[in-house]
């Protein structure tokens, strides 16, 4: 089976998530493709940039894939808990179906750090990794392979930063996740789900 993994902090998923992960699809003809959510990211742990507890992460990870053929989620780097390191969890994928082909998918501010990952040399040869490329790359290290996306200019930091503002999301993310933002009132400081967008 062609596997594409897709991690990420997912805080919260949107569209720019979704739709790089249907060019990946369909551009490698992968047969499944799976978001997974991280536990904590080493990366950003200096900023403590993740906000959303990693079950409401999951949850909403989950409502983005929603029941479209060939696409899931997976929960591997939450049930491990601590920090999620991609060696791991592709140790792990590896070891569920030898196999597979994997196909890690990376945004290129990931590639950019990928030197100072855990043991990169083991991801490359447990997977490999795929930029999804938005626009010009950075110079650096050529990665393995290079895939052209649309460029979605949308991030989950402008999301939180609307919701905190009390502005709409409409269009930003999925309906369903949209849904669940406003039911549990997730990044608002006074904690109360918005309701009137």
């Amino acid at each position: 089976m062609r596997l594409g993994i897709f991690g990420g902090s997912f805080d919260p998923p949107h569209v720019g998530h979704w739709l790089a992960a249907v060019d990946a699809m369909e551009a490698l003809r992968l047969d499944r493709l799976v978001f997974v959510p991280t536990a904590g990211q080493p990366f950003k742990q200096r900023d403590r940039a993740i906000v959303a507890p990693p079950l409401d992460r999951l949850a909403m990870t989950r409502l983005m894939a929603g029941e479209a053929p060939g696409f899931g989620t997976d929960a591997v780097e939450i049930d491990r808990g601590g920090l999620s390191f991609t060696v791991d969890t592709l140790t792990t994928f590896a070891e569920r179906a030898a196999g597979d082909e994997r196909f890690l998918l990376l945004g290129a501010d990931a590639w950019r750090t990928f030197p100072e990952w855990r043991a990169p040399e083991t991801v490359l040869r447990l997977a490999t990794v795929v930029v999804l490329q938005r626009g010009e790359m950075a110079p650096g290290v050529a990665p393995p392979m290079l895939l052209a996306t649309r460029r979605v200019d949308v991030s989950s930091s402008e999301i939180r930063a609307r919701v905190r503002a009390g502005r709409t999301i409409r269009g930003f993310v999925p309906d369903a996740v949209r849904t669940y933002i406003e039911r549990t009132g997730l990044y608002r400081e006074d904690g109360h789900a918005e309701t009137t967008d």
